[in-house]
C-alpha cells in the first residue's frame, strides 16, 4: 500500500509505502524504513532491540550488493531524549527505473540483465561458504523444502468453499515430477557441494526490487530474516529472477540472464537444475500468491504454478532409446534429437570400437554374430552404454541412447536403468521401408557402424517384438533433415508441448 503524506500548505512531504513487516517513508532523495513490531512465526521484530538488529543487519547483508545505497541506520527519539525506534537509511530509488516497470513496458534491458548477472556471479565468487551453508543445499534439504511448500499449498486447491486457485491434479503431479527428480540426482547435489556452488545469497531476487540506473543496476532488499533461507546454491539464486522475469511475461528474458549467470559464474549445471530452481521459486511465490485477497493475486497464483508445473516437466531427466534396423537411419534421428534438446548422445558402435581399442571410423566388418559383434560384446557393451547413462542421468543430463535395441533383454537392462536413477524412458523404434534402408546402408563409407545388407537381414530374422516402442518412420527425406521424424520423436518425449526454448547449450550463450 502507497499513501502521500501532504503538508499544511497542501504540497507533497513524503510518500509512504507499507508491507507485512516495515513502513518506508520517502523523503528528498532518501528512503527510511521503519520495521514494524510484529511477531509471524518466521519473524520477531517484537521488541525495540530486535527491531535495531534487524535493522544493522538489513544494512550489512545488502551493502554486498548495493555498497553505495545502503547508508547505514538511524534512531528515532522521544521527547524524553532516549531511542524508540530505529530505522534503515537509504538512497531513494526512481520508481520509473524498476526492473519490472522497464520490462513490462517491452524497454531493452539486456544490458541491465546483463550486468546483474555479473555482480550476482561475482557477489557469489566471493560469498561465504561452510558446512552449514553446504547444508541448505543438499538434496534431502530441497526435498524438504518442496514438502513443506507442497502441504501448505494444498491448503489453497480447487476444493476449498469458495474454490481455491490451485488445481489438487496439478498439485499432485508437482509433488510427483520435483520428488521424482530429486530421488536419482544424490550425485547432482554432492558434486554442487563439492564445487563450492552453495553460497550465502540474496535469496529474493526480484525484478521489483532492481533498478535501472545509468551508472549500472542496483540490487536490493535481499532476504534478512533468516539465514537458511538465503543459504542456497548459486543457480537457485539466479533462478529465482529468471522466474519472476517469466512470470512478468519475459520468458526470453529469462533464459538470457541466466545464460549470462552461468557464463560470468563458470557453471556448467546441467539444464535440467536450471529447470528445477526456476519450477521450486515459481512453486514457492505461487503457495505465497494464495494469501493475498484480491482476484489479480490469486490469478497469479495459477499462472506461477503453471510455469512451475511446465518447467518440472521440460527438466524431467530422461533416457531416449532410438533403435532400429540396419539402414533405419536411427543414429540421424538420435543426433537431431539431442542437438534440439541439449541430451547427450552414447553411441553403441562408437563404445563397441573404443572397447575393442579401434578408432570410430576404422571398419571391422565380420560376417553376422563374429567377431566383435558376438552376442559376448553384444552384451558388453550394451552394459557399459547404460552404465555411462546412468552416470549422466544421476548427474542430472538426459540421454539418448544410439543403438539397434533389437534384442529384448537390452530393452529390459534400459528399463532397469532408468529406474535406478529415477529417470523417464521414452522408447523410439526408426523404421523405413526395406528399398530405403538397403540404399542407405550400400552408400555407407567411412562411418562408425560396420552392418551391411546382410547383417540387416538376419538382424530383422533374430530381432525381437518391441511393442512398448514409439515407431518413427524415417521415409520421408524431402528435405533430407528428417524434419517430420524429428518433430514426431519429439511429441513423444515431451507430450505436453514442445518446450519453450531449446536445451541445446548454444541457447544458454550469454549475448554480447
Amino acid at each position: 500500500m502507497a499513501v502521500a503524506l501532504l503538508d499544511w500548505h497542501g504540497e507533497r512531504w513524503a510518500e509512504i509505502t507499507e508491507t507485512s513487516t516495515a513502513v518506508v517513508l520517502f523523503t528528498g532523495d532518501r528512503a527510511w524504513k521503519l520495521k514494524k513490531p510484529v511477531c509471524l512465526g518466521f519473524l520477531d521484530f517484537g521488541t525495540t532491540e530486535a527491531r535495531a538488529q534487524a535493522c544493522a543487519r538489513e544494512v550489512e547483508l545488502n551493502r554486498r550488493f548495493a555498497p553505495g545505497d545502503y547508508l547505514g541506520t538511524a534512531e528515532v527519539r522521544g521527547t524524553d531524549g532516549q531511542v524508540c525506534e530505529h530505522l534503515v537509511v537509504m538512497r531513494r530509488m526512481p520508481a520509473s527505473r524498476r526492473l519490472s516497470t522497464l520490462v513490462a513496458a517491452h524497454a531493452p534491458v539486456a544490458g541491465t540483465l546483463r550486468q546483474v548477472a555479473r555482480i550476482l556471479a561475482t557477489q557469489h565468487a566471493r560469498s561465504a561458504r561452510g558446512p552449514q551453508i553446504s547444508e541448505q543445499g543438499t538434496r534431502d534439504a530441497l526435498r524438504e523444502r518442496w514438502a513443506d511448500n507442497v502441504l501448505q499449498a494444498r491448503q489453497w486447491t480447487g476444493e476449498r468453499m469458495p474454490p481455491g486457485p490451485l488445481d489438487p491434479a496439478m498439485i499432485e503431479e508437482t509433488e510427483e515430477l520435483a520428488c521424482r527428480f530429486l530421488a536419482g540426482r544424490g550425485p547432482l547435489f554432492d558434486a554442487r557441494i563439492r564445487d563450492g556452488r552453495i553460497i550465502d545469497g540474496h535469496g529474493d531476487l526480484l525484478a521489483d526490487d532492481i533498478f535501472c540506473l545509468d551508472d549500472g543496476p542496483r540490487i536490493l532488499d535481499c532476504l534478512d530474516f533468516d539465514d537458511k533461507l538465503r543459504w542456497l546454491d548459486g543457480l537457485d539464486d539466479a533462478a529465482f529472477l529468471a522466474m519472476d522475469l517469466e512470470r512478468l511475461g519475459a520468458p526470453v528474458w529469462a533464459e538470457k540472464f541466466l545464460a549470462c549467470y552461468a557464463e560470468y559464474s563458470g557453471d556448467p549445471a546441467p539444464v535440467s537444475l536450471r529447470h528445477h530452481y526456476i519450477a521450486y521459486r515459481a512453486f514457492v511465490r505461487a503457495k505465497v500468491g494464495c494469501l493475498q485477497d484480491d482476484p489479480a493475486g490469486r490469478h497469479g497464483a495459477r499462472h506461477l504454478a503453471e510455469i512451475s508445473l511446465r518447467h518440472l516437466r521440460e527438466g524431467a531427466v530422461t533416457l531416449v532409446l532410438v533403435g532400429g534396423l540396419p539402414g533405419s537411419d536411427g543414429s540421424a534421428v538420435a543426433g537431431k534429437i539431442a542437438d534440439r534438446l541439449g541430451y547427450a548422445v552414447l553411441n553403441s558402435d562408437r563404445i563397441r570400437k573404443e572397447l575393442a581399442g579401434l578408432p570410430a571410423e576404422t571398419s571391422a566388418r565380420a560376417p553376422y554374430a563374429t567377431g566383435i559383434y558376438t552376442p559376448e560384446w553384444t552384451e558388453r557393451v550394451y552394459q557399459e552404454l547404460l552404465h555411462r547413462a546412468t552416470v549422466l542421468l544421476s548427474r542430472g543430463e538426459s540421454v539418448v541412447a544410439d543403438a539397434s535395441f533389437t534384442a529384448a533383454w537390452q530393452r529390459t537392462a534400459a528399463v532397469t536403468a532408468a529406474a535406478t536413477v529415477s529417470a523417464d524412458l521414452v522408447q523410439l523404434r526408426c523404421t523405413a521401408p526395406w528399398e530405403l534402408a538397403a540404399g542407405r546402408l550400400y552408400s555407407r563409407s567411412g562411418e562408425t557402424a560396420d552392418a551391411d545388407q546382410e547383417i540387416a537381414i538376419e538382424m530383422e530374422a533374430a530381432a525381437d517384438p518391441w511393442p512398448d516402442a514409439i515407431a518413427i518412420d524415417t521415409e520421408d527425406e524431402a528435405t533430407g533433415l528428417h524434419v517430420e521424424s524429428v518433430q514426431r520423436a519429439l511429441r513423444a518425449i515431451h507430450p505436453h508441448g514442445p518446450p519453450a526454448a531449446s536445451r541445446s547449450p548454444r541457447s544458454y550463450m550469454c549475448p554480447g
